[in-house]
């Protein structure tokens, strides 16, 4: 009888080895959380949100805590502030000086105007991007429409929706898609219906295409996306769904807790026969009935009540610590958790630096500036470039001029810059003195320094050489009058003006308040003099 052979395949500790080397995150493990909605083979970022209802009502539960919440709504207020402070500035780049001031002001002129740049003719352009990236947070998306007559239309969300009577595979939630995730089309609801209804015909929608037979865009999206088969915005608040509930839910019960504490001042002890006359104020009474089928009354409590017991009891009053010491370290590292997922720092969180020395609250608000920066780069590309663009073809469409100019520079009639707001370091005089440095060494011009702080450089010099060519005519003119009065003054204006130059201010230039230190060189010598 012939012998069987051993099997070629691997052996025991092979197979050991190679599990071994497998990442251990892939592995299930009772220290694991299960994890739910996880394609095996994997999915676009789409996937996640595929069902429409669910992705609605994350919405509407993230509008519920910005409305309700005592927290998120003001974290989220913070965050944008930050961001857009006064609004952006344009600085149209052409290359031509007249046309670029005549291009700033005209969008100066209609983005002050509610009437030109917003349909509803209620927002001027600096309240329309304001409310862009709010919601662009909370919703986690919003649309932008180029009318005809100029103005901006502002849509919800909410209205981009897919239509159930639609054969089109390829539309993610009102957003139709080509095979290269090119967007094509934004079905809008035409009427802003109700989040949890759903849209049954495609006549119920507008379709509005995203770009024009040239190319240019004709809605614009505002959101933020986490990866790259991304189609909508999800709403920021949706990691901290939990934390911002329990941190609503603490403070709530030890708001009561404190309430309850508060209802009682004394309690009586009787003892067994006794028999009072007087009249009992009591509490609210309702009927609960337990799984069992028994009922309880529950009685409510109010302040200024009388609580009588039964023959023989007495009754024990607490006096818990309202709130106990552990509720103030939980409730501050909930917050952080909120604030961390907007891009806020504690110290930003609860505008109160207290919890930090100066290094810390300077630190963390660095930090904090990185992305507020980045939001103002999203919110320009996706909201400002776009919108200028469309104006500046308008404009070309009814000024014969800028028509003109166009035909001259081509694409170069588009091109420009936003001035995105900049923050004050927390220490001016060491921010204006880094500053002066930086200029007299050569490491930055006058003008990027300006554009730095949000200042446009063109204003700035003009209204300097302006100011001071006042000043000088004024200067003269007393100076003259002066000398007429009294011959023997002989005086010129610059005796009577003092124009602030660089060289002649009393700056000490220092990177640290440190290094500034006190000359006592000729302390001794003074001293012996004395």
């Amino acid at each position: 009888m012939a012998r069987r052979r051993r099997s070629d395949g691997p052996s025991l500790a092979e197979n050991f080895s190679e599990l071994r080397n497998d990442y251990a995150a892939a592995k299930t493990s009772r220290f694991r959380r299960r994890r739910t909605g996880v394609a095996a083979a994997g999915s676009g970022a789409d996937y996640h949100y595929r069902n429409e209802s669910d992705y609605l009502r994350l919405m509407e539960f993230a509008r519920d805590m910005d409305r309700n919440d005592c927290l998120v709504g003001q974290t989220i207020d913070r965050a944008v502030m930050n961001t857009v402070q006064d609004g952006f500035v344009l600085d149209p780049t052409t290359g031509d000086e007249e046309l670029d001031k005549d291009l700033a002001a005209r969008w100066n002129d209609w983005a002050e105007d509610p009437d030109q740049c917003d349909t509803a003719g209620e927002r001027t352009f600096w309240e329309m991007e304001t409310l862009a990236l709010r919601q662009s947070m909370v919703d986690g998306d919003i649309l932008a429409l180029p009318i005809r007559d100029g103005t901006l239309q502002m849509v919800e969300g909410h209205r981009l929706r897919r239509p159930r009577g639609t054969r089109r595979k390829n539309c993610v939630h009102g957003v139709l898609l080509d095979d290269h995730r090119r967007r094509l089309e934004y079905w809008i609801t035409k009427d802003d219906v109700d989040p949890m209804q759903t849209v049954q015909r495609v006549s119920e929608i507008s379709r509005y295409p995203a770009r024009d037979k040239q190319g240019n865009r004709q809605v614009f999206q505002i959101y933020t996306s986490k990866r790259v088969s991304q189609t909508r915005g999800v709403s920021a608040l949706a990691p901290i769904f939990d934390l911002c509930g329990m941190f609503e839910d603490i403070n709530f019960a030890n708001l009561v807790r404190a309430q309850v504490a508060s209802c009682f001042a004394i309690f009586r002890e009787r003892p067994t026969g006794f028999s009072g006359v007087g009249k009992q104020t009591t509490g609210e009474q309702t009927t609960d009935t337990l799984s069992d089928g028994s009922s309880r009354t529950i009685e409510g409590i109010a302040p200024g009540m009388e609580y009588l017991g039964m023959d023989g009891e007495k009754f024990k009053m607490d006096s818990p610590n309202v709130p106990n010491p552990e509720f103030f370290p939980h409730a501050k590292l909930i917050m952080q958790l909120i604030g961390v997922n907007l891009g806020l720092p504690l110290v930003l969180v609860l505008l109160d630096a207290k919890e930090t020395n100066f290094s810390g609250w300077r630190g963390a608000v660095d930090q904090a500036r990185l992305g507020f920066r980045q939001n103002q780069k999203r919110l320009s590309q996706r909201l400002h470039r776009p919108t200028y663009q469309w104006k500046v073809r308008q404009w070309m469409a009814d000024d014969a001029a800028i028509r003109h100019s166009a035909e001259n520079l081509k694409d170069q009639i588009f091109s420009h810059k936003w001035r995105c707001p900049r923050w004050t370091y927390i220490e001016p005089m060491k921010d204006a003195a880094a500053r002066l440095l930086r200029t007299r060494n050569g490491q930055t011009s006058q003008r990027r320094a300006a554009s730095e702080d949000g200042i446009d450089w063109e204003d700035l010099s003009s209204e300097i050489v302006e100011d001071n060519a006042k000043l000088i005519r004024k200067a003269h003119e007393t100076a003259v009058q002066l000398n007429k009065e009294n011959k023997d003054l002989n005086i010129t204006w610059r005796e009577v003006a003092n124009l602030p130059t660089p060289d002649g201010l009393n700056i000490s230039v220092s990177t640290e308040a440190a290094d500034v230190q006190p000359d006592n060189s000729n302390k001794d010598q003074q001293d012996g003099q004395k």
